[in-house]
């Protein structure tokens, strides 16, 4: 009995700990940036993030092997190897 009680209560502290938000992030400037879901994802192509957020503002040259590219947009950059994104992070505007 005791030990049921006890795999039920850490079962429950376990699920507690799972929690989602959205962050909103604000600039000094008062100017939202965008958040992880208003960013590319990781495994999209190139072709596909330039359909939905447009050309970049900036495009890095493609740099060693695996090549490794860097597009800058207004409030985020993203950063692919080959042409699938890698990471897209926040960056200061």
């Amino acid at each position: 009995m005791r030990k049921a009680c006890c795999i039920l209560l850490a079962g429950a502290l376990l699920g507690a700990g799972t929690v989602a938000a959205d962050t909103l992030m604000v600039d000094s400037l008062g100017e939202a940036r965008a958040t992880a879901d208003q960013r590319p994802t990781r495994g999209m192509t190139m072709g596909s993030v330039e359909a939905r957020w447009g050309a970049p503002s900036s495009r890095g040259s493609a740099v060693g092997n695996p090549p490794i590219t860097r597009w800058d947009y207004p409030g985020f950059a993203v950063v692919f190897e080959y042409d699938h994104v890698v990471h897209a992070v926040a960056t200061p505007r």
